[in-house]
């Protein structure tokens, strides 16, 4: 095994393996409120547009602690970060058992992501430091995969945990809000001690490891300077950067979409108990998981990112689009098993994208940068779709919002490709002289 083969598996059983459990902890207390839904939304008389305020307004305070919490992560390390936003996310997910009336339901989704918010960005930061080139896409998708996981465990266990009799008097939706929270808190305890902040920290790594991650990853140097500057801002100075937030936009408005609104959608389509629509439900984040492990190691394999964007995209719009109009039947369930499937797994894919094309000084901005835009998705996605339910009726017009915006993604994914300098000269090789 080459050392870069055996660096690459120890990154993913200390950090890649460990880092993902606090992703799928993360997606679990963002999501549980489409299965609260079921329950709450009659206990406290939320409407569809009330309640799609509900979910997105997680998304206010997710964006606003972005840069904030990355520029914690940069100062007080991985390990103590990471305590600190899982502890205090887990005791904010679990007071959402409390909840009242509406008022206090988005007095309180706001605290989560507050909590939460910079958590994709640092670990993308974290692990984007520890990973070569070659390597990077199928690391960065396995702690993507736990948002997949997330929908395949949480969806049945908040079902179960909603049907379920407790020790306290309160409802199912509540117990399962208070349950469901209090893992974050354990494991954030056991990230204080667990993590180290760089290469050189970590005790499992040999001098030679850490002069082989010296020269040849990326971020695992401290940044110099570019220029005659630091670098920093680049992200923002470059129609990258900003076609990459357009791309995350996209690609997590197709995410959460399914994530908030599937469990409403099957469960009218069908009459399935909550238990039943939990089991339905965790069949398209199945296919998710499988097909972004898949969709990356492929990426990586061929070294091509934008089509394996674009095409999963295009298929995702056509099976949610299909699934609705076809109904609760067989091939129903199929294209929304494949739909669902397809929208989620471009995420790690799309990772590869700037954190090969940013500057090792820009990245972290960068990442920044595109993370509060995708934010924006969750902000309001969710609520449009909720209005345009009550609007309508039906919930064909909310696919169709969620369709067209994937195929925005393809299109958006393709001009990317368009600006890339390796992309450029492979094409310019090509021409004949």
């Amino acid at each position: 095994m080459d050392i870069e083969s055996k660096i690459g598996r120890n990154v993913v059983w200390r950090l890649v393996l460990p880092t993902a459990l606090f992703v799928l902890l993360g997606s679990i207390d963002r999501a549980n409120i489409g299965f609260a839904a079921l329950q709450m939304n009659e206990s406290l008389g939320l409407d569809g547009s009330e309640f799609g305020f509900a979910a997105g307004i997680l998304f206010v305070g997710y964006m606003i602690a972005k840069y904030p919490s990355v520029l914690l992560y940069e100062k007080i390390g991985m390990a103590r970060w990471l305590c600190i936003i899982s502890v205090t996310w887990g005791f904010a997910a679990s007071a959402m058992a409390f909840v009242q009336n509406d008022t206090q339901l988005y007095i309180l989704r706001p605290m989560i992501g507050f909590a939460e918010g910079g958590l994709s960005s640092g670990v993308m930061i974290y692990l984007s430091n520890w990973a070569s080139d070659r390597n990077r896409a199928t690391i960065l998708a396995l702690p993507i995969m736990a948002i997949s996981i997330a929908q395949i465990i949480g969806g049945p266990l908040s079902g179960w945990l909603m049907e379920q009799g407790n020790p306290t008097s309160f409802e199912g939706w509540r117990w399962m809000f208070f349950v469901e929270g209090i893992p974050a808190v354990l494991l954030g305890i056991f990230a204080w001690f667990y993590y180290p902040d760089t290469p050189k920290d970590a005790r499992w790594l040999n001098d030679e490891d850490r002069e082989w991650m010296a020269q040849n990853i990326r971020g695992a140097k401290k940044p110099g300077k570019v220029g005659g500057a630091d670098g920093r801002w680049d992200a923002l100075k470059t129609s990258v950067g900003w076609l990459g937030a357009l791309i995350w936009f996209c690609i997590l408005a197709g995410n959460y979409g399914v994530m908030f609104w599937l469990p409403q959608i099957v469960q009218n389509l069908s009459g399935l108990t909550t238990f039943q629509t939990g089991l339905i439900v965790a069949l398209p984040w199945m296919a998710s998981a499988i097909g972004l492990v898949l969709n990356a190691r492929h990426s990586d394999k061929t070294g091509e990112r934008y089509f394996h964007v674009a095409i999963p995209a295009l298929v995702g719009a056509a099976g949610l689009v299909a699934a609705i109009l076809l109904g609760p039947n067989l091939l129903g369930l199929l294209c929304l098993v494949i739909g669902g499937g397809c929208v989620g797994c471009t995420v790690a894919a799309y990772w590869a994208i700037p954190t090969n094309l940013l500057a090792p000084a820009a990245l972290a901005m960068g990442i920044v940068m595109i993370n509060m835009i995708g934010s924006f998705a969750g902000m309001l996605v969710p609520p449009a779709m909720g209005y345009l339910l009550d609007t309508t009726g039906s919930f064909l017009a909310p696919i169709l919002l969620i369709a067209a915006l994937q195929v925005t993604l393809a299109v958006l994914a393709m001009a990317a490709r368009s600006l890339d300098p390796k992309v450029r000269a492979a094409g310019q090789e090509e021409q004949p002289a």
